[in-house]
């Protein structure tokens, strides 16, 4: 059996047939992985220096020039790689006094940080497996981002304690500004709520938890609901990025509402993050810090928005990209005043940020053609091994290289 590090499930029960390092068979993939799987083959990057290719260490000793020249360089991204790169990234950045953020810092960080913190209640993708009856998708649409999700755990699986699965043992509630694939599966479980309103729709459930009439259009249906909930024995709120939009920075109305939910009942959240291993950069930062991301090592420890990328770029003079693409994924502004940085892109495949930058140092697939260990979604650590040979590093390697050579 084979990993898949196209997501952040990290399936363990994937059946490969490769030869010569192309996958000819595949069984349990979804369409997800299987495209992940597919990357070994499709525009590989290659050690490069000022766009000409060199030797691996000719590029590593470039990036180290590069970053060490920087007075306020950025180390970015590290989602995708495993905790072994995640532990030395960050002793790059404790050596380097840099500052260090992964998306997480414009996505889904304030939940994560309440989690570690243990100011909201989690569990694991076992846990629901095998004993949810509700689970609640708010601003997520795994369907589409997560396609084994809704199968191997949240709705569709017989648990031990829930051996009906969604015939009988389980209801799925979707809140969401549309109606998304997940949405349609659940049916009359969707709840619409419009752009910005999900602080007015927890606070009309929250009021209808409490036996108030709540302040909505639908009174009876959110009655329902709050005594579906009421009844559930054991629940689960999955987050997504449309959740992270509607929090912006004010998480206390979501922290409010799963308060009140375990007063009634149990209910626990489990956010569905999207990069594989971001919950292990979150973890790994948060026990060398306090914090998820939107750390400085510059002077002792700071931490705030200010380190965040989108702050940070408007001083920033140097920037490590790892395993990520801030380049396609930031908006406009931001993404041009990142095109103006001195970058090095450590990277498995070529993609819009390591064509921005200066210096470019391949590393190999995790869990493909490199070993090494990652925390699930929902915290379980995993650990994976290779099963094609490849002349490429892991990226755990390049970046202990490039510390040794700083």
């Amino acid at each position: 059996m084979a990993f898949c590090t196209g997501c952040s499930l990290l399936c363990d029960d994937i059946v490969v047939d490769h030869l010569d390092g192309v996958v000819k068979k595949t069984m349990n993939l979804c369409r997800k992985g299987r495209a992940h799987y597919d990357s070994l083959t499709v525009e590989r990057l290659r050690p490069a220096v000022g766009g000409g290719e060199v030797p691996l260490e000719e590029a590593v000793g470039s990036a180290a020039e590069l970053l060490a020249g920087a007075e306020n360089l950025l180390i970015f991204g590290l989602g995708s790689s495993s905790l072994e790169a995640q532990r030395a990234g960050v002793e790059l950045a404790k050596k380097l006094g840099s500052a260090i953020d992964d998306p997480s810092s414009y996505s889904q960080g304030a939940i994560m940080e309440k989690i570690l913190a243990g100011e909201v209640p989690s569990c694991t993708l076992d846990d629901v497996r095998n004993y949810a009856d509700v689970s609640i998708f708010w601003g997520d649409d795994p369907s589409s981002s997560h396609p084994r999700h809704l199968s191997r755990f949240s709705y569709f699986p017989r648990g031990e304690k829930r051996q009906r699965g969604y015939e009988e043992d389980r209801e799925a509630i979707v809140v969401d500004v549309r109606k998304s694939p997940t949405a349609q599966i659940a049916a009359d479980g969707f709840f619409k709520v419009p752009p910005g309103g999900d602080a007015d729709f927890a606070e009309a459930l929250s009021s209808a938890l409490g036996g108030k009439i709540p302040k909505v259009e639908d009174k009876k249906r959110m009655l329902n609901l709050a005594t579906k909930l009421r009844k559930a024995k054991f629940g689960a709120i999955f987050t997504g990025l449309g959740h992270a939009e509607a929090v912006k920075g004010d998480i206390d109305w979501f922290v409010s509402l799963v308060g009140r939910l375990n007063e009634v009942s149990r209910f626990s959240i489990i956010p569905t993050l999207g990069e594989y291993n971001t919950r292990g950069f979150n973890q790994t930062l948060f026990d060398e810090t306090g914090h998820v991301n939107s750390v400085s090592f510059k002077e002792g420890v700071g931490s705030g928005p200010k380190f965040g990328i989108a702050r940070f770029l408007d001083v920033c003079d140097g920037a490590m990209i790892v395993s990520s693409d801030p380049a396609a994924a930031l908006p406009g502004p931001l993404a041009r005043k990142l095109a103006r940085v001195p970058m090095v892109a450590v990277n498995s495949s070529r993609n819009l940020t390591t064509d921005l930058a200066e210096v470019t140092v391949p590393v190999a697939v995790a869990g493909i053609e490199a070993g090494g260990s990652a925390l699930r979604t929902d915290g379980v650590k995993v650990e994976y091994d290779a099963f094609a040979e490849s002349g490429y590093v892991s990226d755990a390697e390049v970046v202990r290289m490039i510390m040794e050579a700083v």
